[in-house]
């Protein structure tokens, strides 16, 4: 799945939960002390500024399925090797990478097995293969809340908790099915602090994700509906919202 929206409007939607994610993935992952790393679906670089603060900028490459999102990661990170493609094919040789990262990707993935496995085949034997999702089957994710709205007021919504990851158990299961080692799955926690309702609701309207585009695809009337309800779930003034993901980590 591709995201070609303009970046700034993915950064305004998600980076204010996956700029503090990034930082507790990387931790989780016990990432080498040296060698190259690789973010897999780059987005538009919270991963990747981790990493180049770890590894050094011209030691880390990413791939990013989005043209917007690459032609973002180029003008940000100038010394970082940042390709466009899928997870599924990546441009990369054998064993190329000491660290290779998957962060709020996995479930978007056309096969993410296959995915898995090639984040795998670019990593060297013992290095480190990572991924985290959202966990959506819980109901922990930042749109969890949205979803609720959205389903209360229409009566349906792609909840996002269907896909590879999104539960308990599964990322590890899959990075042992991707031919794994030592794979060991936990989970991490981020806040988000807002001013109030309208700070939050706002990038939902960006037309970001299945949750913006989900918004977008409804009539002004309805849209109003699940404003509202949205509205609801939430205390007046400011508040901060609390959310959680799925990590896992193993060996090539």
């Amino acid at each position: 799945m591709t995201f070609e929206v303009p970046a700034t409007a993915y950064d305004d939607f998600m980076g204010r939960y996956s700029v503090p994610l990034a930082e507790a993935f990387a931790e989780f992952a016990r990432l080498p002390d040296d060698g190259r790393a690789l973010d897999v679906g780059s987005g538009t670089g919270a991963l990747t500024a981790v990493l180049a603060q770890r590894f050094g900028a011209s030691e880390v490459a990413a791939v990013e399925p989005s043209a917007t999102f690459v032609a973002a990661m180029a003008s940000r990170f100038p010394w970082v090797d940042v390709r466009q493609g899928h997870a599924e094919e990546l441009p990369f040789d054998d064993h190329a990478f000491s660290a290779t990262l998957a962060q709020l990707v996995v479930h978007f993935m056309a096969d993410p097995l296959e995915g898995l496995r090639e984040m795998r085949r670019v990593t060297r034997p013992g290095g480190v293969v990572a991924a985290c999702v959202w966990d959506f089957e819980g109901g922990r994710a930042p749109q969890s809340r949205f979803f609720e709205a959205l389903r209360s007021a229409t009566g349906s919504a792609d909840d996002e908790s269907d896909r590879a990851g999104a539960g308990r158990g599964q990322l590890a299961t899959l990075l042992e099915a991707a031919g794994c080692t030592d794979v060991v799955e936990g989970e991490v926690s981020v806040s988000r602090s807002f001013d109030g309702f309208d700070d939050w609701w706002e990038p939902y309207t960006l037309g970001v994700a299945p949750a913006g585009k989900q918004l977008a695809a409804l009539d002004d009337e309805t849209r109003e509906r699940v404003r509202e309800a949205a509205r609801g779930l939430f205390p007046a003034g400011p508040f901060t919202v609390a959310v959680a993901a799925w990590v896992a980590r193993g060996r090539a």
